[in-house]
C-alpha cells in the first residue's frame, strides 16, 4: 500500500501503518488481509484500489462511502451500464475522486468482472480464479521489519498480466498486490502484530470449509 512515512512499530505490535490514523487503525483491525468468502468484497477492493493509483489509500478511504453510494454499492452488474452521461455526472460530484480515466475504467472492469463470472462459472469460481494465483490458498508472508513488503511478486505480476488478457485495465503488479493484501489472499501483516494471528486463523477455518 502506499502509505505515508511512519514510525517504528509501536509496542502492541500493530503495523506500524494502522497507528497512522483513527481511519487506517479501523481498517487495519478490523478488514485488512481478513480473507475474503464473498466476490463482491473482492471486486469493490477492485475498485477501489484503482482509484489509488497515484494516491495514498488514506486518501480513498476517506471517500469510501462516496463511492459507495455514488458507484451502485459497487455492484458490477449496474456500474457494467454506466455511461458516458453517468461519468460526466460523477464528475461533478467531490465526494469521489473525480478522475475521468479512473472511472472509464472502473465501468470497463465491471464489463470485464462480468464475462470472468460467466466464463469461470458464477461468484464461488470467481472466489477460486483469484486464489489460484496464491496456490489456492492464503499465503503467510511473514513480515517483518527485515521482510517488508514489496510493491509487487510473482503472483501479483501473473495476476495483472491475465487480468489485461481479460479486459481489465488499471491492474497493474502493484495494484493486483494491493488487491491480494486487502482481501487476505497474502498474510501480510507483520508477525508482532495481532492481527497476523488472527488473519491466519480466518484463512485456515476457510481452508477447512
Amino acid at each position: 500500500m502506499m502509505l505515508p512515512h511512519l514510525p517504528p512499530a509501536p509496542p502492541d505490535g500493530r503495523c506500524p501503518w494502522g497507528n497512522h490514523s483513527d481511519l487506517l487503525r479501523e481498517f487495519h483491525d478490523h478488514e485488512w488481509g481478513e480473507p475474503v468468502a464473498e466476490a463482491g468484497i473482492l471486486f469493490e477492493y477492485l475498485v477501489l484500489h484503482t482509484f489509488q493509483l497515484g494516491f495514498d489509500f488514506p486518501v480513498v478511504l476517506k471517500r469510501r462511502e462516496g463511492f459507495r453510494e455514488l458507484l451502485a454499492n459497487f455492484d458490477p452488474e449496474q456500474l457494467a451500464r454506466f455511461d458516458e452521461d453517468d461519468i460526466a455526472e460523477l464528475l461533478l460530484n467531490p465526494r469521489i475522486l473525480r478522475n475521468r480515466r479512473k472511472l472509464e475504467a472502473t465501468v470497463q472492469n465491471a464489463q470485464a468482472w462480468l464475462r470472468l463470472r460467466q466464463q469461470v462459472g458464477g461468484d464461488d469460481e470467481l472466489l477460486a480464479f483469484f486464489y489460484q494465483f496464491v496456490g489456492g490458498r492464503t499465503v503467510d508472508n511473514r513480515r517483518s521489519a527485515t521482510n517488508p513488503a514489496p510493491v509487487s511478486t510473482p503472483q501479483s505480476e501473473a495476476m495483472s498480466k491475465d487480468l489485461k488478457k481479460r479486459g481489465f485495465v488499471m491492474t497493474g503488479p502493484a495494484t493486483c498486490y494491493n488487491i491480494l493484501q486487502t482481501a487476505g489472499l497474502v498474510n501480510d501483516h507483520s508477525v508482532s502484530c495481532p492481527r497476523h494471528a488472527e488473519c491466519a486463523a480466518l484463512a485456515e477455518r476457510a481452508r477447512r470449509v
